[in-house]
């Protein structure tokens, strides 16, 4: 196999990847990026309605007020300091990513502007507040392009088309990756001293999701198999706006400029799941609001889904009620100037105007709270205690910081991208500087390329697009946005019966080494089976509902249990792996402990564990 070495190897060229290549170039390390994608259709760019900080340029806010949404919006979960430094960092990245260019929409002030989005308050909830800045509905096209130009300004080497499929461990240290090119077939082994992962989610593991074709959750499936426990994988959150059937997602920003929620029977509904916050509250309140409608029977033409209408005449009737400020109304032009992507998705896929028609949506998969477990410095860490596996870092969505806790709010992905994917970057920089080379060992590659060889010649009657979309549905089904013990062992019992046959019974057609997209989707096949075994191994075993994690049979949160992340392990073997399941990884609650010992009265305590009001 060809060798390329490198200081720093990078895998994926999203904003997680392309901001730690960024940082980890100007502090000097020799940088090279490999990714399976050519870097501006990674997924970041289908970010759409804003990145949060607390800019304060349109109502009261600072970064105490994210952070406690980032705390109470992951229903306890989130780890405490570093939902601290996400929104304290989340101003000077934004700052940042302005005078690097990117054009973000202007306030009459010329500021930049804000927009409401899902769970953002100031006073800890006491108010709705702006604090999503925006491009129009492209604000993660924004980004990516932005720091695309920016690597490119410093001379970062990109593979492009390169999947990574293989981790080298070489007695405990990362030592780099083992890479197909797409274009060729061949094997490549990228030899770093350091290895970040950037690889984004695996919401393809569902039948209904907003996710490329793409994330098929590679990093987290090789990190795994070489040892490293993913967390908190029970919790993927569904967004509750999708477009009905195919899943595309309709930003939280067509609500946050006004749009509302209507059931079968024209209610707006929300006000009765969530009479503060409504149209607005979190997205694991709204998606079991929606199938709650569902269920009983007000969904429009029974058929799943409800309307999402941003049409004026409707969203400036309800500004009227409750008494907002002329200047709040809208007209067209500002739906047109603001959502243009989103009405050009409707206008396209569905034949809706949202303009003049209601939007038909339902709620998709759409985003992974768990992942490969990370230090603040996006350090990968192998167990309970914290314990850093030398050369291995991760950020972005393929990572777990646990800035997200048990669900994401609005916003904070690509906060989460620009502020860990930077923090990353610096600490490589700093590393390779006095990190010796790890020495490769003689077989490196060859597990990968005899499993690659093993799709290839396999001749059973089972083809992976069929066992693709069993798995889909079976998880939609099973370990979807309602859960019970018997719905998710029956998930547990179908993967177990659909792994068997991705091992033993296996056929693909296309035999071929040049862009064989028939290999490359099996080998995708297999990780996603492994994310979401564990994925529902870990759901079983949380005998409680938190966050996006909702179980129909343990309604309630169990903080003397539950108070802390799962860590799910794997045996290595590929066929018939063992799992190990624990929930020994407590929960940061550093600021709380700090608030207790200042003496503050337990009712004024903004970041204890609490029942969730909206």
């Amino acid at each position: 196999m060809k060798v390329h070495k490198h200081d720093a190897i990078i895998i994926g060229a999203g904003g997680a990847g392309l901001m730690a290549a960024l940082y980890a170039s100007k502090g000097g390390a020799d940088v090279a990026v490999v990714s399976k994608l050519y870097p501006t259709r990674s997924h970041t760019g289908t970010a759409q309605g804003g990145i949060g900080a607390a800019l304060g340029n349109l109502d009261d806010d600072k970064p105490i007020y994210h952070t406690y949404d980032t705390i109470k919006g992951g229903d306890y979960l989130t780890d405490q300091a570093a939902a601290k430094i996400l929104a304290e960092n989340a101003v000077d990245a934004v700052i940042e990513l302005e005078h690097m260019g990117l054009p973000f929409d202007r306030t009459s002030e010329q500021r930049i502007s804000q927009r409401r989005f899902g769970g953002h308050t100031s006073n800890f909830g006491e108010r709705l507040v702006r604090r999503a800045c925006h491009a129009a509905d492209r604000t993660g096209h924004m980004i990516l392009q932005t720091l695309y130009q920016q690597c490119i300004k410093n001379e970062v080497k990109f593979f492009d088309e390169f999947q990574v499929v293989d981790m080298i461990v070489v007695d405990g240290v990362c030592a780099g990756v083992v890479a197909i090119e797409l274009g060729t077939g061949e094997f490549h082994i990228f030899h770093g001293k350091a290895s970040f992962f950037a690889t984004g989610g695996w919401g393809r593991c569902w039948s209904v999701t907003s996710n490329a074709h793409a994330l098929t959750g590679d990093g987290a499936a090789i990190a795994l198999r070489r040892g490293v426990p993913l967390q908190d994988m029970e919790f993927f959150q569904f967004h509750p706006t999708g477009i009905y059937r195919m899943g595309i997602l309709i930003t939280e920003g067509v609500r946050g400029e006004g749009g509302v929620l209507v059931n079968s029977v024209g209610e707006r509904f929300m006000e009765r799941y969530a009479p503060s916050a409504k149209d607005l509250a979190s997205r694991d309140v709204v998606s079991r609001a929606i199938y709650l409608e569902t269920r009983e029977g007000r969904s429009i033409k029974n058929r799943g889904y409800v309307h999402l209408d941003v049409r004026p005449q409707t969203v400036n009737r309800y500004f009227a009620e409750e008494g907002r400020d002329r200047a709040d109304f809208i007209d067209d032009a500002t739906i047109e100037r603001k959502l243009p992507d989103i009405l050009d998705f409707c206008r396209t896929y569905l034949g809706v105007d949202p303009v003049h028609e209601p939007m038909p949506v339902q709620p998709t998969a759409h985003y992974a709270m768990g992942g490969i477990p990370t230090n603040v410095e996006a350090e990968v860490i192998i167990d309970a205690a914290g314990a850093v596996m030398p050369g291995a870092y991760a950020a972005g969505e393929t990572a777990c910081v646990s800035v997200h806790g048990a669900n994401r709010l609005g916003t904070n992905s690509l906060v989460d991208l620009v502020v860990f994917g930077r923090r990353g970057g610096m600490r490589i920089a700093e590393f390779v500087k006095g990190a010796d080379w790890a020495a490769l060992p003689s077989d490196a590659g060859g597990e990968i390329r005899a499993e690659f060889e093993r799709i290839r010649g396999g001749s059973g009657g089972s083809r992976p697009g069929e066992l693709r979309l069993r798995m889909q549905q079976t998880m939609m089904d099973n370990v979807g946005v309602f859960r019970t013990d018997e719905t998710m062992q029956q998930g547990i019992d179908d993967l177990e019966e659909l792994r068997e046959r991705f091992y033993t019974d296996l056929h693909i057609d296309d035999k071929s080494r040049v862009f064989n997209t028939d290999l490359m989707e099996a080998w995708e096949l297999g990780c996603l089976l492994d994310l979401a075994d564990v994925t529902a191994r870990t759901a079983i075993k949380r005998k409680e509902s938190r966050g996006a994690h909702s179980r129909e049979d343990y309604k309630a949160r169990d903080d003397e249990n539950y108070l802390a992340h799962s860590l799910v392990g794997h045996d290595g073997n590929l066929a018939a792996p063992s799992y190990a399941v624990n929930f020994d990884r407590k929960v940061d609650l550093s600021l709380w402990e700090e608030e207790i010992a200042q003496g503050v009265p337990e009712d004024q305590q903004k970041f204890r564990p609490k029942a969730r009001v909206y």
